[in-house]
């Protein structure tokens, strides 16, 4: 591998090397998030040929490159950008999945080197159904499909969704993920544990718990009822603090229990009345406050003064 594209591959053995792992609470810090630049999907969706289409995806090119320089204008800067998914829209194995992963790598390449890039999977980066080689291919051109890492003293999670969705096809997998899962959550809550208590715990993934309310019927756009209610209970007895994920392609959430389950819409194709854009996330000692920044906004004015005003809390 290129030295160029280490950048590329921070997520190994379940850690993330982009960040010095900080476990002490240091004061209020943002982060960036964003979803779905899904290059290929933009024509195909036009074109009504979704499973088969993606041949043209000079759109969220150019749609990646305003995210990328809109955020490393910001001052001061991200402690991080996390990219929810859905990296490119050519399934594993299929026309365009290698020109569109090397595009997106190549827009991604000008992003300010202070400010580390997060990658997290999508049903597109590995297939609807994930297998062992789907997985691996993912993991060796974007590192870990779930891992963890300590920022400020807030511990985030990175979840791979497809093997909450449908693991059919690995089933060791998703066995290994829950393990793993569970012994975060464990460490993380636990008053007996040596480890440092994280002032806040967050999760990243792909596919949302729910889009509006946890009661929702099933829908390609959220994960199952029983999946769903799995989650959401062990995450609220770890005091997990938010769920960030993307895959809707809309703007959608809320929160339940004091979770909040957050939906972002996507820097590349809308599905909804929402702009290209990404979100702006400040953490403070108490809090974790949000708000979805489109690109022409973030670029034309940067974040907005009153989230810029709880950094200096």
């Amino acid at each position: 591998m290129a030295e160029s594209e280490d950048i590329f591959l921070r997520a190994k053995h379940r850690t993330f090397s982009g960040l010095t792992e900080e476990r002490e609470w240091t004061g209020p810090f943002y982060f960036i998030q964003a979803a779905d630049p899904q290059l290929g999907l933009m024509k195909a969706w036009r074109d009504g040929d979704c499973d088969g289409g993606g041949d043209e995806w000079a759109e969220e090119v150019q749609l990646t490159k305003q995210a990328v320089e809109a955020v490393s204008r910001l001052r001061p800067r991200p402690r991080f950008m996390v990219l929810c998914g859905d990296l490119v829209h050519a399934m594993p194995d299929t026309p365009f999945r290698v020109d569109q992963e090397r595009d997106l790598k190549e827009a991604l390449r000008g992003t300010d080197p202070s400010i580390p890039l997060v990658f997290v999977s999508g049903n597109h980066d590995l297939g609807n159904t994930p297998t062992p080689t789907t997985v691996e291919q993912y993991c060796s051109a974007w590192g870990d499909d779930y891992f963890s890492f300590w920022v400020g003293g807030v511990l985030c999670l990175v979840l791979n969704s497809q093997l909450f969705y449908d693991a059919s096809a690995c089933p060791q997998l998703k066995e290994a993920q829950d393990a793993w899962l569970e012994e975060q959550l464990s460490k993380a809550s636990s008053a007996s544990s040596t480890e440092p208590k994280p002032k806040h715990i967050l999760v990243f993934q792909h596919i949302p718990l729910y889009l509006k309310s946890p009661e929702e019927e099933d829908d390609y756009f959220n994960l199952q009822t029983a999946v769903r209610h799995n989650l959401l209970d062990r995450f609220k007895r770890a005091g997990v603090k938010a769920v960030f994920s993307g895959h809707y392609h809309r703007n959608a959430g809320g929160c339940h229990g004091g979770l909040d389950m957050v939906v972002s819409s996507a820097i590349g194709c809308q599905l909804g009345e929402d702009t290209h854009g990404v979100r702006v996330v400040v953490v403070t000692a108490n809090d974790v406050i949000h708000r979805y920044h489109s690109l022409e906004d973030l670029s034309a004015r940067g974040m907005d003064e009153d989230l810029r005003k709880l950094l200096q809390a």
